[in-house]
């Protein structure tokens, strides 16, 4: 869009703030000052089954607000249509339907003055789509001045739990998710994550080991591993039975070659 017809419109501040995979202690000093500086914060309402998602965020907010001073915007969150054939295609647009969403929200609730922030969940910059979607927003003509705050993802807090080294010498790291997994042939150093379908589940190479956990830095964190033939169907298991207890889950996890 051409600057022109932008004239008249104001700059909105806007935070992208990484708040951990779950644990308020995993809040970084400059997540919290942000916290500090922002006047209006926008929930994404999931849904009943994951009620959990939004009491964990405000429950930030109660830890390092407590004086209040700033107004909560809670809105329903679009749906993927997750039984769609074309994957990419349906992620395209549903975040064309949050870029309309927020494109909506930050012309209506901020204010001169006011500095809006998104509260997400790990890091920012790994497996979050807000970066993406705000740049559909600025296609929409919204002029935005964003600063991004980093947080501690969960492959992190996976490691530091299973007290690994993510990278070993001389090897590199990948990190894809769960529908990729099939097509990536010899694994030696692999993280996955956004696994719905188990596809650990299918691996039959002898000489991978697993580290999973699920709901890391929270309460009920669980943690499994050990070699994936032997552990793969505890894995799916406990993860059912989590996933249906709670709702959802979000799990993520390391395959390792172990010669």
């Amino acid at each position: 869009m051409a600057a022109g017809s932008q004239t008249g419109r104001a700059m909105k501040q806007l935070l992208l703030i990484g708040i951990g995979p779950g644990d308020p202690r995993q809040v970084t000093y400059e997540a919290v000052d942000a916290l500090k500086r922002a006047s209006v914060f926008f929930v994404l309402d999931k849904g009943t089954d994951k009620d959990d998602l939004l009491h964990l965020r405000k429950a930030i907010l109660e830890r390092y607000r407590p004086q209040g001073g700033y107004r909560l915007v809670q809105v329903e969150d679009p749906l993927r249509d997750g039984q769609a054939a074309d994957y990419v295609g349906a992620v395209r647009d549903w975040h064309q339907q949050r870029a309309a969403l927020y494109a909506r929200l930050l012309d209506e609730q901020l204010q001169p003055g006011d500095v809006g922030a998104f509260l997400l969940w790990g890091e920012p910059g790994l497996y979050d789509s807000t970066l993406r979607i705000l740049d559909l927003v600025r296609e929409q003509g919204v002029l935005l001045e964003l600063q991004v705050i980093p947080g501690i993802s969960s492959v992190q807090a996976l490691a530091a739990r299973h007290q690994i080294p993510l990278n070993r010498i001389g090897e590199p790291l990948t990190v894809l998710p769960g529908r990729r997994l099939v097509e990536q042939g010899r694994i030696d150093n692999v993280v996955v994550m956004l696994d719905g379908q188990c596809a650990f589940a299918g691996l039959d190479d002898p000489q991978l080991h697993i580290y999973w956990g699920a709901y890391l830095g929270t309460a009920d964190e669980i943690l499994i591993a050990g070699p994936l033939q032997q552990v793969k169907a505890r894995i799916v298991q406990v993860r059912e039975q989590a996933r249906r207890r709670k709702g959802w889950i979000m799990d993520t996890y390391l395959l390792r070659r172990t010669i």
